[in-house]
């Protein structure tokens, strides 16, 4: 059985046309992944920090154990975008006041809600609460 070439043509972009589409998309996903300017992080986080901890705030005096989960998302949202949690962006070890501050803030408000919790370790209010300072004033000062 002999095949026409604009039938293998046809058979062809069907194949190809969505391996090209899924290059694309992964190429711009890669590209939004791409480590963001340092210099930048501490302010950045500051402003997450700065809408999350309100709204903490609020979870707590209401004991809303719901937004944790939601935050939760956001944080891991945050932290991929500037690439701290998988070590995309290396640069940010210098900032480990800020990435611990992000990372932790979520742990020391469930530890207010829940306090016999065993993740609950003293002095992980004092060290978020330190490293909390350490960064808005390197975020004021970049």
């Amino acid at each position: 059985m002999e095949f026409s070439r604009p039938r293998i043509l046809a058979i062809s972009a069907r194949i190809v046309v969505p391996l090209l589409l899924a290059v694309a998309v992964s190429g711009a996903t890669a590209q939004k992944a791409t480590p963001q300017d340092a210099n930048r992080f501490p302010a950045a986080a500051m402003g997450f920090l700065g809408g999350e901890l309100p709204a903490m705030e609020a979870a707590i005096t209401a004991r809303d154990r719901d937004y944790f989960e939601d935050a939760m998302g956001r944080m891991l949202d945050f932290s991929d975008s500037w690439g701290f949690k998988s070590g995309a962006n290396p640069a940010l070890a210098r900032f480990p006041m800020c990435t611990e501050a992000v990372s932790d803030f979520l742990v020391v408000g469930m530890c207010r809600i829940m306090t016999t919790s065993s993740a609950c370790e003293p002095g992980m209010a004092t060290r978020f609460n330190t490293n909390l300072q350490q960064c808005r004033e390197l975020a004021a000062r970049l």
